[in-house]
């Protein structure tokens, strides 16, 4: 976390984390954190491209521990599906909180992509 400090103003700037694991075939991503312009969207997006690359076609983004999401993250998130779909793979997403799920049927996109409540359900007809 970076603390910055501008005429008497403290703004707290902090960084998405992302980890991984695998699960048989399946690539479990873990952001945790914000998602928004500048701070996560990049970071998403360049772990999903670089694990296609590595040749992973099957994809699972756990949102449990995010806590925002703004229109670049959703950008993002739609930027991943593409290059996923581009590669004949699959994109999942689980454990939205209420507020983020709400922005997803505001812009219609839990309609595209394949959302389930928990990860044991996102992976269990993978």
């Amino acid at each position: 976390m970076v603390l910055l400090y501008f005429r008497r103003a403290i703004i707290e700037v902090t960084h998405m984390k992302m980890t991984q694991k695998k699960h048989n075939d399946v690539l479990i991503l873990y952001p945790e954190g914000k998602i928004t312009l500048g701070d996560g969207d990049q970071e998403l997006g360049e772990a999903v491209r670089t694990e296609l690359e590595k040749g992973v076609r099957k994809i699972l983004i756990d949102f449990a521990k995010v806590s925002y999401l703004d229109s670049s993250g959703i950008g993002e998130l739609v930027g991943c599906f593409t290059s996923i779909k581009n590669k004949n793979g699959e994109l999942r997403i689980c454990g939205m909180n209420a507020k983020i799920f709400g922005l997803m049927k505001m812009t219609s996109l839990h309609s595209v992509f394949e959302v389930r409540d928990t990860e044991a359900e996102a992976l269990s007809d993978f």
